[in-house]
C-alpha cells in the first residue's frame, strides 16, 4: 500500500440542544458526507493508515512490552527516569494504574479497531452489486481488527471487546469483563477465520492481508488459546483440539508455492524491493517516504533504537543475557544449561550466527557494512545499559531510507508482523505438545539450518567472517536425546534466538507459565552486571499482564474491572 496516499478520516458526534450548534463544522468529515460506495475504499485505507500511526513512547512494534519485559533487552536511554514507563515495566516496580504509556498504548490501538469497525459499518450497507469487493474488504477490515484485539489481548488479557455493531454511546458500557478469557480468544479468532475465509491468497496490491496472512495470524491465536488460564494468570493446561488446529492451519499455509524461508535469515531485516515484501513476510506495515506526507511514513515507533552515535536516543538495547544465549558448543547446539555461566567473549566462543544478525556490537561492522563499524563510542550510558545495539529495526546511514527528523532519525523499512519462520514454530510447538515431536524436528532443523547458512553479509573488511560460527541441526542419537521434554526447551530456544527483539518473547513466557522462574533467575544474575535492574522483581499472578490504565477504568463508569493483583 505505499503508494496509495494514506486518508485520515475523522467522525464527530455532536449532541446540542440549541439551532445555532446543528451546523456542520467545517474542515471535519461526518460519517453522512463520506459513507457509501464511493468512499468505502477511503476508509479501508484510513484503517491500513492505522498501523503506522504509532510514536517513539507508544510503538507498535511493542519493543517495551514484549522485549524490555522479557529480559531480551534493557530500556536504554540517558538513564531510568527517560521514559520512565518503561523502566517500571522493565523491573515490574511500581507499575502504577496512571502510567502514562498504558493509557497511551490502550487509546491508540482503539483508534485502530475503531477505523476498522467505521470502515465495516460503512461496507456492511453496501451490496455486492454496489461494491464488487465488498468481502474482500471486510476479511482484511476483520484482519486488521483481529490484529489489534489481538495485541491488547496480550498485554492486558481483559479488554472491551467492541465491533462495528455497538453504537458508539455504548462503549462506556461494555466491561472488559463481558467475555471470558476464552471468549475473547474465540472473538479474535473468528476475525481471522472470515478473512481466512474471504481473502485471496495473492492480493493485487502489497500490503494487503491474504488468505495466508489470515490462517498464520489464526494459528498463533489459537496456539496461544491453547495455552488455558485461571483468573490468576496460572496456566492450568493445554488444549490438545486447538494444538491440532494449529497444525492444520500451519500446513494450509506452508502449502502456499510463493511462500518460503529467505535464504539468508539477514534479508527479513533489509531495506528496499529487493528484499521488503519477501518471501517471507507474510504481514508487514509499509513504510514510505516522497509519498505526499513530510518526511513520509515512517517507523516513529522504532525512532528512538537508533544509536546515539548515527543519531538519537540509544534505547532498546540488547542484553547480556540475549547475547549470552547464542553461544554454542563443541557440537554447534546451544549451551541450555550453561550460557550465563560467563559472558559472551568472541574471542573464545562460537556462536550461532543470527547473533550478528541481531545485536551490533563494537568493533563489528553496523548493518553489514564492513568500512563502517560500530563504535563504544555510539552508546549514550554504556556505563548504565552496556555497549550493544539492536540491529534488525535500524538500517545503514548511507541509506536513502535513512531520514533526519532532528533530533531522531527514522527509517522507511517495512516491519513484518508475521513471518514464515513464525508458521515453521507455531507448527513445532503445538507437535511437541501433542507428544509428536519427531516430526517437530525437521522444522526446528530447518530454521537452524537457515541460520547456519545466514553468514554471507557477516564479514570484515578483509574477508573474514565477524565472529567464529558454529551452528548445527538437532541429530538424536549422535548430539543429543529428542524425548518431548528436549524438544520443548529446544522449540522455546529456537524461538528466543529467532525472534529476539521483535517484539515476542515476553508473551511466549507467560503463554508457556514460566514467566515468574524465568525472570526472577535472570534479574539474580544480570542485576550484578546492571545495577539499575538491582529491584527488578517480577510478582507471580500480577505481572503477566499489565494493569488497565487507570484513566480507562474512570472513562468506563465502572463496568471495567481491574486485573488480578493490581
Amino acid at each position: 500500500m505505499k503508494k496509495i496516499a494514506y486518508i485520515i478520516l475523522l467522525a464527530v458526534v455532536f449532541t446540542s440542544c440549541t439551532d445555532f450548534l446543528d451546523v456542520q463544522p467545517k474542515a471535519i468529515l461526518s460519517g453522512a458526507q463520506v459513507s457509501g460506495a464511493t468512499n468505502a475504499d477511503q476508509f479501508v485505507i484510513a484503517a491500513y493508515a492505522s498501523l503506522g500511526n504509532d510514536h517513539y513512547n507508544l510503538p507498535f512494534s511493542l519493543w517495551p512490552y514484549g522485549n524490555v519485559r522479557s529480559g531480551d533487552a534493557y530500556k536504554g536511554g540517558r538513564d531510568e527516569a527517560d521514559i520512565q514507563g518503561f523502566y517500571f515495566m522493565e523491573t515490574f516496580k511500581n507499575m502504577r494504574t496512571d502510567v502514562a504509556e498504558l493509557d497511551g498504548i490502550w487509546y491508540n490501538i482503539y483508534v485502530g479497531i475503531s477505523r476498522a469497525n467505521t470502515a465495516l459499518r460503512d461496507i456492511n450497507t453496501l451490496s455486492e452489486t454496489e461494491y464488487p469487493n465488498k468481502k474482500i474488504r471486510q476479511a482484511e477490515m476483520r484482519f486488521l481488527r483481529g490484529h489489534w484485539y489481538f495485541m491488547l489481548k496480550e498485554m492486558f488479557k481483559y479488554i472491551p471487546y467492541i465491533d462495528e455493531n455497538v453504537a458508539v454511546t455504548d462503549y462506556d458500557k461494555v466491561s472488559n469483563k463481558a467475555l471470558t478469557n476464552d471468549q475473547l480468544w474465540d472473538k479474535i479468532a473468528a476475525d481471522f477465520q472470515f478473512a481466512a475465509n474471504n481473502l485471496p491468497a495473492v492480493q493485487p496490491e502489497i500490503g494487503r492481508a491474504n488468505r495466508y496472512a489470515a490462517q498464520a495470524y489464526l494459528a498463533k491465536t489459537r496456539l496461544y488459546q491453547a495455552y488455558t488460564q485461571d483468573e490468576q494468570n496460572n496456566v492450568t493446561g493445554i488444549d490438545q483440539a486447538k494444538l491440532n488446529e494449529v497444525v492444520i492451519l500451519c500446513d494450509s499455509v506452508m502449502s502456499s508455492p510463493d511462500l518460503r524461508l529467505t535464504t539468508d535469515f539477514g534479508y527479513n531485516f533489509m531495506p528496499g524491493s529487493a528484499y521488503e515484501n519477501g518471501s517471507e513476510s507474510l504481514f508487514a506495515v509499509q513504510f514510505s517516504q516522497n509519498d505526499g506526507i513530510s518526511k513520509g511514513r515512517l517507523n516513529f515507533g522504532d525512532i528512538l533504537a537508533t544509536p546515539q552515535g548515527l543519531g538519537c536516543c540509544d534505547f532498546h538495547k540488547p542484553s547480556q543475557n540475549l547475547a549470552n544465549a547464542y553461544k554454542t558448543d563443541a557440537n554447534g547446539l546451544p549451551m541450555f544449561d550453561t550460557f550465563n555461566n560467563a559472558d559472551l567473549d568472541l574471542t573464545v566462543n562460537t556462536v550461532d550466527p543470527r547473533l550478528n544478525h541481531t545485536i551490533a556490537m563494537p568493533g563489528h561492522p553496523w548493518k553489514y557494512d564492513p568500512t563502517l563499524l560500530y563504535q563504544n563510542s555510539w552508546n549514550r550510558s554504556p556505563d548504565v545499559y552496556g555497549s550493544f545495539a539492536s540491529l534488525k529495526e535500524n538500517v545503514s546511514p548511507k541509506c536513502d531510507c535513512f531520514i533526519h527528523l532532528d533530533p531522531f532519525y527514522g527509517n522507511t523499512k517495512n516491519r513484518i508482523i508475521i513471518r514464515f519462520a513464525d508458521v515453521y514454530l507455531f507448527k513445532a510447538e503445538a507437535l511437541i505438545e501433542l507428544g509428536r515431536q519427531d516430526e517437530a524436528l525437521t522444522l526446528i532443523n530447518q530454521i537452524r539450518t537457515r541460520a547456519k547458512n545466514s553468514t554471507s553479509m557477516l564479514k570484515m573488511a578483509d574477508g573474514s567472517y565477524e565472529s567464529n560460527f558454529n551452528v548445527n541441526t538437532y541429530q538424536p542419537g549422535v548430539n543429543c536425546i529428542w524425548t518431548k521434554d528436549y524438544a520443548r526447551q529446544a522449540l522455546r530456544w529456537e524461538r528466543r534466538l529467532e525472534f529476539a527483539m521483535e517484539g515476542t518473547r515476553f508473551f511466549d513466557l507467560v503463554r508457556w507459565g514460566i514467566a515468574d522462574t524465568y525472570l526472577n533467575t535472570y534479574f539474580a544474575t544480570e542485576k550484578t552486571k546492571r545495577k539499575y535492574l538491582k529491584d527488578g522483581l517480577f510478582t507471580k499472578n500480577r505481572d503477566e499482564y499489565l494493569p488497565i490504565p487507570y484513566n480507562q477504568m474512570n472513562f468506563s463508569k465502572g463496568s471495567y474491572k481491574q486485573n488480578f493483583g493490581y
